[in-house]
């Protein structure tokens, strides 16, 4: 576990400094879901902080979905709202030492939390890559706002050619465009996206 970074996101949420928590599943992750046939898909939700999006999919008859964050009070919180979900899915751990196999992992507001570093943003999708199966898929929301040399001030932003030049190494990509359906307050600053694992 790397402990500085535990330590950083308890704290925010002890202070309760969440602004990306929005306190409800953001509409583009539930209009894809909605779509979904396959309620058996193995699904990873990295970073997923409270996990609206999590406790949407599980009452939609997902069983087999799984909730990992670096810190436990939001898994706890989680847990209080959602007491029937299984323990061993609620994952405790840092994303990069997770070890797993996945049809399908959902991003929501976990990307933009790293430092932006070329290191950080390859292994970031270099992960998202070994965690998936063959084909599996990346779906999910980046930020589409300009990435300013603050390497503090969280959320970090970034727009499609930056973020195409480290996904293009490890998915092909079946839909990235600016969201046409985000929430009112992040109009215009989110690209939506699935990928499927290059084999």
């Amino acid at each position: 576990m790397n402990i500085k970074e535990q330590s950083y996101w308890t704290n925010r949420y002890k202070e309760k400094l969440t602004g990306w928590d929005i306190g409800y599943p953001s509409t583009p992750i539930i209009t894809y879901i909605d779509q979904l046939k396959d309620k058996n898909l193995k699904i990873l939700i990295p970073g997923a902080g409270n996990g609206y999006e999590a406790e949407y999919i599980y009452k939609n008859d997902f069983e087999n979905i799984y909730v990992l964050d670096i810190s436990e009070l939001p898994l706890s919180s989680f847990k209080q709202r959602n007491p029937e979900f299984p323990m061993n899915q609620l994952l405790h751990e840092n994303f990069f030492s997770h070890i797993g196999i996945y049809d399908l992992i959902i991003e929501q507001t976990f990307f933009c939390s790293f430092v932006p570093t070329e290191v950080n943003r390859t292994a970031y999708f270099k992960k998202m890559s070994d965690l998936l199966k063959p084909k599996g898929k990346l779906v999910g929301l980046w930020f589409n706002f300009p990435l300013s040399d603050d390497t503090e001030k969280r959320p970090f932003g970034g727009d499609k050619k930056l973020y195409n030049t480290y996904l293009n190494l490890y998915f092909n990509t079946k839909i990235f465009e600016k969201c046409y359906n985000s929430i009112q307050k992040r109009e215009n600053k989110e690209l939506f996206g699935i990928f499927e694992k290059k084999i």
